[in-house]
This record gives structure tokens, sequence and C-alpha cells, in this order.
């Protein structure tokens, strides 16, 4: 598995400062347990985080993160534990089971939905498409964050595969598809109710909560 996209420095920063939304803190711990990259850069934004912690006391310069950084070079990346299943351990932890245990909802076309609970802020789902199939162009209100496990999607940016995390603003304007030969799963979070473009879509999406 070759990831291309990776989660920024701002969200692993904000997710070791545990500042991001329940539902956020959760993508960004499945990308991590499956991306040696980003798990290194964590383990590197928290031991700069320790280092402040011991410092605080002290008014730090400018500077001062890139510095601690280049003291610290390259962290070494940790082994994840690896998942009893096909999803990741942490998403593994809030289902209560692998992918046989997800209650999946219809929203049409073959695509369905799995709301987790996760606390206020921001909503966390699973998302499942079929091979080959489109969900309805949109844009976005707030922050999307989007982790394939499994299969691939493209859309107007890029092409996105399995480790891959797509991180929408509220400038982008996509139509997802996800790839012939395997059906595409996705775990999305939202901090803001999505832009549809289409009437069918926007008339459902208070119920779908999407």
């Amino acid at each position: 598995m070759t990831i291309r996209h990776h989660l920024s420095d701002p969200l692993l920063i904000a997710y070791a400062a545990g500042t991001l939304p329940e539902a956020f803190s959760l993508v960004v711990a499945t990308h991590v347990s499956m991306c040696d990259d980003c798990r290194a850069r964590l383990g590197a934004f928290e031991a700069v985080g320790g280092a402040v912690v011991e410092s605080s006391s002290v008014a730090l310069s400018a500077g001062c993160l890139e510095a601690v950084l280049a003291r610290l070079g390259t962290p070494e990346p940790v082994s994840p534990a690896k998942p009893k299943g096909q999803l990741p351990t942490p998403l593994q932890d809030y289902i209560g089971g692998d992918l046989a245990a997800v209650k999946w909802r219809r929203l049409g076309m073959g695509v369905r939905q799995a709301i987790l609970p996760t606390s206020k802020g921001a909503i966390a789902r699973l998302l499942y498409i079929p091979a080959g199939q489109a969900v309805p162009d949109h844009g976005h209100r707030g922050t999307e964050l989007t982790l394939v496990l499994q299969g691939a999607f493209r859309d107007e940016t890029d092409r996105f595969g399995t480790g891959d995390v797509e991180i929408s603003g509220q400038e982008l304007e996509h139509t997802p598809v996800a790839e012939a030969g395997c059906d595409c799963i996705c775990l999305a979070a939202t901090d803001a109710p999505l832009r549809f473009n289409a009437l069918i879509p926007r008339l459902l999406q208070p119920l779908f909560r999407i």
C-alpha cells in the first residue's frame, strides 16, 4: 500500500494537542495507524509539545518549533498493532467489531452510510460506494476529511487510494467516483453540512444528516 495523500501539519499538531473534534480525531487516528510517515511526524509534534510544556515558564523565541524539530531529526516510525480484520484498530474500537458489525443505511444508487457515535462538533460516518458509482456533486460549508479504507475514488483533484486522505474545504466542488473493480469504503468526518447542487440530494439531506 502506497499512501500519496497525507494529513497536514496543522491537523497533526491539533490532534497532538487534543483540540480536534472527536470525529476528526477518529479519522486522524485511523490514518496514522495506516501511515508510517504521518505516524513519525505525529511523534515529532508530540515530542515538541512535551518540550514546550516542560519549558512553559520560559518565553519562546521565534522559530522555536523549527529549532526543536531540527534537533529531533527524523523520528523512526513506530509499527502499529496489526488489526484483527479488514478495518484499522482505532475504527474497530468505535464500531465494536469489523465490517460485519457495521449497521449500514441505504442512501440510494447502492451507496450506504453508517454514522458513528462521536461528540458534538463534527460527524463521522462510514461510506460504502459501489465500484463505478458516483457520489452526487457537492461543495462544503466547512471541512471534510475523507480517508479511504478500501478501493479508491477519483474526483476533480486527484486519485485517492487505500490509506489516502482528502482534505476538503469550502473552496472545493467535486464529484467523487469509485474506481471500477472494487467497491470503495471510506471514513469521513464533517464539521458542517455538505452543499449539494442537485435538488433531490438537498431534499434528503436532513434525513440522512449529510
